[in-house]
């Protein structure tokens, strides 16, 4: 799955985040843009999407203010018209104390940001990463040029399963080496929350212990270190917690009530699109196998007063299996206990309840239902 979310030497000195400080952002790109062009800054300010704008004035512009101990991500968006930040035109930058200089031949989307130290890493990190990008935009050409009878098939499906999971593979290796080398970088540690989605709290604990003291006071530091003990109660060969919530009639349904049986908690939501596209390969593996000591409980994070998008997609795609949701989208109370920090994402049970695999997604569920109940 692709994401859209840095290598300096384990030597450098630790970033020290002082007080709130001021921030500049300098933008020079091709001297054609000029009004009513305008440059806009989106960021979030105490939980609210804040939007500046600047007129471009021969391709340049200028954002200054202040920003508080820790980088904050933000995007800048252009718009040849003026009219609003609705382009595709954008670049994704890191506010903090400094001159940020933004700068292209073109225009924000070849724009590279400079001039700060979260703003140089996170472009080494991306020139790091750009291969695992581009092959997965070449996965996603291929798969756009499929005919609907090629997609339809097994064989197709399995090998671009193949070979999605072989650049999840690459993708995850040069995360890990990432933040194992650069300690001291804030860009390590927004990699780490990303890594954590689909790896073991065997793998992701040691990552967060090796960043710098200064990494881990940040509020991010501090907001993920208060998510470890949530990651730790679901990893492999922990007890799954206990959780109840309502199914599709209202009728509150717990996850203990199926002790005795391989349990597959499944989190999506009716507006995920990579969940919607998942549920085919989940409603295989469970017609496959529901006559085994087996069974999927469904945990949706859709939104209030969107039951009914709810219910319709799983009619659509034909999920026969206990479905249940508090309807609070990302509030959900079962993916907090879970610590679910993105969807599709599952866990799969044993009968003691005890969890003995995660994020089995494409042909991985079948194969470790095969593993379990032989080749049925």
């Amino acid at each position: 799955m692709k994401k859209l979310l840095l290598i300096i030497a384990a030597s450098v000195p630790a970033i020290v985040y002082a007080q709130d400080g001021k921030y500049t952002i300098t933008g020079s790109l091709n001297a054609q843009y000029s009004a009513p062009g305008k440059v806009y800054l989106e960021r979030n300010v105490k939980g609210k999407r804040v939007t500046d704008s600047v007129v471009i004035n021969g391709g340049h512009f200028q954002f200054e203010g202040t920003i508080g101990t820790s980088p904050q991500v933000a995007a800048l968006v252009f718009n040849t018209k003026g009219t609003g930040a609705s382009t595709h035109d954008y670049k994704e930058i890191y506010l903090e104390q400094g001159n940020i200089a933004v700068t292209s031949a073109d225009s924000l989307l070849s724009a590279k940001a400079t001039g700060t130290p979260t703003n140089e890493d996170n472009e080494r990190y991306n020139a790091i990463m750009k291969p695992i990008n581009d092959d997965y935009d070449l996965l996603e050409v291929k798969q756009n040029a499929a005919s609907k009878a090629d997609k339809e098939s097994e064989v197709y499906e399995k090998e671009y399963n193949k070979a999605e999971k072989a650049i999840e593979q690459r993708e995850n290796a040069l995360n890990k080496k990432f933040i194992q080398d650069n300690p001291n970088s804030y860009i390590s540690l927004t990699v780490l929350q990303s890594f954590a989605y689909g790896s073991d709290y065997a793998e992701i604990a040691p990552l967060y212990d090796n960043l710098s003291p200064a990494i881990m006071e940040t509020d991010a530091g501090k907001k993920f270190a208060a998510l470890l003990p949530r990651i730790k109660a679901v990893a492999l060969g922990a007890t799954a917690p206990e959780f109840a919530e309502a199914d599709t009639s209202g009728t509150m349904v717990s996850i203990s009530s199926f002790k005795g049986k391989y349990v597959l908690i499944d989190f999506w939501a009716s507006w995920c699109g990579p969940c919607r596209h998942e549920n085919p390969n989940v409603v295989k593996a469970f017609n496959r196998f529901k006559g085994q000591n087996f069974t999927i409980v469904g945990v949706s994070l859709d939104r209030p007063n969107a039951k009914d998008k709810w219910l319709n997609a799983i009619h659509k795609d034909g999920l026969t299996w206990t479905q249940v949701s508090d309807l609070k989208f990302w509030n959900s109370e079962a993916a907090q206990l879970y610590a679910v920090q993105g969807i599709p994402q599952n866990f799969l049970l044993d009968p003691n309840g005890k969890i003995i695999a995660k994020n089995l997604r494409g042909d991985d569920l079948e194969e470790k239902l095969e593993e379990l109940f032989g080749k049925i």
